[in-house]
């Protein structure tokens, strides 16, 4: 078998670099794509966290504006304070 490999320009030591160069490659490769399915995975955890994240925030303004209106509707049936004092002052003229 020697003679095939020397007669095509390899011998069996050359061969042998070249498969154990195959072989560290594949482990690379494999290592390579099982990396990158995890960094996948991990980012769409991460996505999926940050989705319920926007989601509440969008819930809590909704709170909020809802907060607001209803604050600022009610302001609008308080007196104001110079309101009051013209009150103040004509009950004062009354009396």
């Amino acid at each position: 078998m020697e003679e095939v490999y020397q007669n095509s320009g390899f011998s069996q030591t050359g061969m042998k670099d070249v498969e154990e160069r195959q072989r560290v490659l594949k482990d690379r490769l494999l290592l390579v794509g099982k990396n990158l399915i995890e960094f996948r995975e991990e980012n769409q955890r991460e996505l999926i966290e940050i989705k319920k994240d926007i989601e509440i925030l969008k819930q809590n303004m909704k709170r909020l504006v809802k907060f607001l209106e209803i604050a600022s509707g009610e302001m609008t049936q308080f007196a104001k304070k110079d309101d009051l004092e013209i009150l103040s002052k004509k009950m004062e003229m009354l009396k």
